[in-house]
């Protein structure tokens, strides 16, 4: 199937990079048209003019609501109208034990990782409601469903957002506008070949560690695998989905990949320890 998203116009935040960009080049391959938005000028205009008249740069610092109101302005002035907007842009932010945390790092990770994205649904909104129509993404993380995933301050803000994707999605149903989001888990990205390797180019090292890793054999997470979330999302085929929080982690909040309790058949187990179907 192609032209999933034939005539639609899309935004989204962290666009330059990891996540953001295999989202945007999926996106245009579906027939969208695609305004990236990001802090990382010389990465995003190399990707637009690659990608051609479908894909414009808009420098865009999520912490700054006027920065992320001029984005919404651009996809309306340039393409008319904004059907889907994906907050993805976040940091891992503040790293470390609770009692060595400084508040100014707690305070600059939640002005990307959930501020950010509370103002981007903000004027996503604005422009959706009168339209009748439109779609609103964000990523969470798997690190915001279960604890020791991720850095407490990342993973604070990753909880919170699903709270508030529930929310929005309540209110803005009666205008047509659908609200959800997306919770990776390890992914290939940029910003971890950074933290992994010192380098955020060598994205190719890390296959073989995620591979082996993941719960599914040989199986690593990609930024395509977002990617084909948020296109399911954004698409008509998500048409009655919303507030939902659409996992994406080969299964291992549930448990998958270590060795299941109980995967062996014995007796039916009963009060006080006892066993069997039998009565006496």
């Amino acid at each position: 199937m192609s032209g999933r998203l034939e005539g639609k116009t899309a935004l989204i935040t962290g666009g330059a990079s990891g996540l953001g960009e295999g989202t945007v080049r999926l996106f245009l391959a579906e027939g969208a048209r695609v305004v990236i938005a990001d802090i990382q000028d010389e990465r995003g205009e190399r990707i637009a003019t690659e990608l051609g008249d479908a894909a414009i740069f808009q420098h865009t610092n999520v912490g700054d609501e006027a920065s992320i109101a001029a984005a919404v302005d651009r996809a309306i002035s340039e393409f008319g109208r904004l059907d889907c907007l994906f907050a993805n842009a976040g940091i891992v932010g503040a790293v470390g034990p609770i009692d060595e945390c400084p508040v100014e790092e707690y305070d600059a990770t939640m002005a990307v990782n959930l501020r950010g994205v509370f103002l981007c649904m903000k004027h996503a909104a604005r422009v959706m409601k009168p339209q009748g129509s439109g779609v609103i993404l964000s990523s969470s993380s798997i690190a915001g469903l279960r604890g020791g995933l991720g850095p407490h301050v990342y993973a604070t803000a990753k909880t919170a957002l699903i709270g508030l994707t529930r929310n929005v999605a309540a209110e803005l149903a009666r205008s047509g506008i659908r609200v959800n989001c997306i919770a990776p888990g390890n992914m290939a990205t940029e910003m971890i070949a950074g933290m992994v390797t010192g380098d955020p180019d060598r994205v190719g090292d890390l296959a073989p560690g995620m591979a082996a890793a993941s719960p599914l054999p040989g199986r690593g997470g990609t930024p395509a695998d977002v990617a084909y979330a948020a296109l399911y999302l954004a698409s008509d085929e998500a048409g009655f989905v919303s507030g939902h929080t659409l996992v994406v982690d080969a299964g291992l909040t549930t448990g998958s990949g270590g060795a299941p309790m109980f995967d062996q058949k014995g007796p039916l187990i009963r009060e006080a320890g006892r066993r069997g179907l039998d009565d006496d």
